[in-house]
């Protein structure tokens, strides 16, 4: 089953996604569905079926009340950045102001020189869990979606902490749709690849993870609750443009493309901020 959030004339709608229409219900948004406890699309029917050609697509989750990121976490990537692999995940947060739908434009800040990709699997949580065994945390996985975790790589590298890098208004597609359990399974072994202006740039499988989604979610409920709608994004293979001789990163017009198997794509033009000049951040007196 796939379920999206589509953009209507009243605000937004979840929807149950099918192979050439999206179909509304009865809830404003996917994590509002899963709140609900994900009843059966079929009795949440709202209004005729959208064409998914003219389908537009929301954030898969629009406000989760977590956004949980994994740094370092594919072993190809962690040695492409030369470091050992870790012992515990490397954690980060983003807001919610970061996300996109999965062909918004991506606004590139001003105030940064190196904006790169990460293509990333997404887990999206379908139940409340807290320090959870490895029973409750596959119980607690809704399903999967596409991500792509765009960072500035300079602000990034300020401090020894990553949340400014991370987090810039608009930069993060989160979709298509969510692809639950009943297509992939909580430990999916899929295709990752992430294309810039239609050049292969990362291609890996998602048994790379050093940890997978049972793992994270086990690590993350022991430090806080996890309700349904919460996201967590996985980490990036190997391929960014800050691990290239010399390195590459975007620039406005630069088609970011995302896709993961059987989760579907994201295809996001990079564009400038609208009328905000760049510069440094004020530097301290």
């Amino acid at each position: 089953m796939r379920i999206g959030t589509l953009r209507t004339g009243a605000g937004t709608s979840a929807a149950l996604i099918g192979a050439d229409t999206a179909q509304p219900l009865a809830f404003p948004d996917a994590g509002a569905w899963l709140a609900a406890g994900g009843p059966e699309p079929g009795t949440a029917a709202s209004g005729p079926p959208v064409p998914l050609a003219e389908a537009d697509f929301a954030p898969v989750i629009p406000r989760p009340s977590k956004i949980v990121c994994v740094g370092l976490n594919y072993r190809e990537h962690i040695k492409e950045m030369g470091r050992e692999l870790p012992e515990y995940p490397t954690l980060f947060a983003k807001f919610t102001e970061a996300l996109l739908g999965p062909t918004d434009d991506i606004v590139l800040p001003p105030e940064s020189t190196s904006v790169d990709w990460e293509g990333e699997l997404a887990v999206v949580i379908g139940a409340r869990v807290r320090r959870a065994d490895e029973t409750a945390a596959r119980t607690a996985i809704a399903g999967f979606t596409v991500s792509n975790d765009i960072s500035a790589r300079d602000f990034q590298r300020r401090t020894p902490q990553w949340l400014q890098g991370k987090t810039f208004d608009s930069t993060t597609p989160l979709g298509p749709w969510l692809a639950t359990l009943d297509e992939v399974g909580p430990e999916p072994a899929l295709q990752l690849t992430c294309r810039i202006d239609g050049q292969l740039k990362q291609e890996a499988n998602t048994r790379d993870l050093v940890f997978g989604p049972v793992q994270l979610i086990r690590y993350i409920s022991a430090i806080t609750t996890l309700n349904p709608g919460d996201v967590i994004l996985t980490g990036t293979p190997g391929g960014v443009g800050d691990g290239r001789t010399p390195r590459e990163y975007l620039n406005p017009g630069t088609l970011v493309e995302t896709t993961i198997d059987s989760l579907g794509s994201t295809a996001n033009r990079c564009v400038a901020a609208p009328g905000v000049p760049g510069g440094d951040f004020p530097q301290k007196d």
